[in-house]
C-alpha cells in the first residue's frame, strides 16, 4: 500500500505531545481546626488540600462533609491515649481554616488485637443513646470477664444469665450517662475513660471484669447544622484570625453619639 493513500499513517501518535502536569499544582490547602472541648494543645490538628474553583465548582463544597482521622496522641490530649482514634467531621469554612466537629471514635487494631483473651467470656453490648441536643449515637462496648484472684481453674466462663444481666445493666449505664449530657459532653467522657470505669463498677456484683473498653461510636442521626454552636465550640473564631483592636482617636470619635 502507498504511503500517500493512507491518512493514518501520516499522523503521529495519540496524545504523544501532551505535557505532564503536577496536580498538586491545581489544589489549595485548608487547616483543619479540632473543637475546644478537645482541650488540644494546638487548634490546628492537620491540613487538607482541595481541587481549585473552577467554573461552578467551588472549592469549599468540596471540603463541607469531609472526615479526618486522628489519633488522640497526636492531637495532645491530656491523657494521650494513643490506642483511641478520633473521626472529625467539616461542617463550615471560614477563611482557610475548616471547623469540625466530632463525627466518630474506635480503637486501633493493634489494641483490639492485644486484648483478645483465651478462655474467657467476650461480651460485646451495642446501644443506641440520644444526647440531650438531639444526637443519636451509637455506642459499641466489648468486655471480658476477669480471673478471681487465686483461682485454680483456668477458665473463665460466665454463665448465659449472668451475660444477659451484664448487657442489660451496660446498656441502661450508658442511657442514664450519655442521655442526660450533650455531644461535647460524651466526648469528654471517652476522652477521660469514665465511662469504662463505671461500667467496671457497675457489674463487679455480676461477674468482675477486665479489660472494658467503648470500642465504637458512630453517630447515626444528627439534627440540623447551627452555625451558632459551630461557633461557640470553636470559641467564635479560628486561631491566628483574631482581628487587631483599634483605638479610636479624637477626630474619629461619633460626634452623634457626643
Amino acid at each position: 500500500m502507498a504511503y500517500g493513500k493512507n491518512k493514518k499513517l501520516s499522523k503521529g501518535k495519540k496524545g504523544g505531545k501532551k505535557k505532564t502536569i503536577d496536580p498538586f499544582t491545581r489544589k489549595n490547602w485548608y487547616d483543619v481546626k479540632a473543637p475546644t472541648y478537645l482541650n488540644a494543645q494546638s487548634r490546628r490538628a492537620g491540613r487538607t488540600c482541595v481541587t481549585k474553583t473552577t467554573g461552578q465548582r467551588i472549592e469549599t463544597d468540596g471540603l463541607k462533609g469531609r472526615v479526618a482521622e486522628f489519633n488522640l496522641a497526636d492531637l495532645a490530649v491530656k491523657n494521650e491515649d494513643s490506642h483511641k482514634k478520633l473521626k472529625l467531621e467539616i461542617q463550615d469554612i471560614t477563611g482557610r481554616s475548616c471547623l469540625s466537629d466530632f463525627h466518630g471514635l474506635s480503637l486501633t487494631r493493634d489494641r483490639i488485637n492485644h486484648m483478645i483473651r483465651k478462655r474467657h467470656s467476650l461480651i460485646d453490648v451495642q446501644a443506641d443513646v440520644k444526647t440531650s441536643d438531639g444526637y443519636v449515637v451509637r455506642l459499641a462496648v466489648v468486655a471480658f470477664t476477669k480471673s478471681a484472684p487465686n483461682q485454680v481453674k483456668i477458665f473463665s466462663y460466665a454463665q448465659s444469665a449472668q451475660i444477659f444481666k451484664i448487657r442489660r445493666k451496660v446498656t441502661a449505664l450508658l442511657s442514664q450517662s450519655v442521655g442526660a449530657g450533650s455531644l461535647k459532653d460524651l466526648v469528654n467522657l471517652l476522652i477521660s475513660d469514665k465511662l469504662e470505669s463505671d461500667i467496671k463498677s457497675a457489674c463487679q456484683s455480676i461477674y468482675p471484669l477486665e479489660p472494658v473498653h467503648i470500642r465504637k461510636v458512630k453517630i447515626v442521626r444528627k439534627p440540623k447544622l447551627d452555625f451558632t454552636r459551630l461557633m461557640e465550640i470553636h470559641e467564635g473564631a479560628p486561631a491566628g484570625d483574631e482581628g487587631i483592636v483599634m483605638e479610636e482617636t479624637e477626630e474619629a470619635k461619633n460626634l452623634l453619639a457626643a
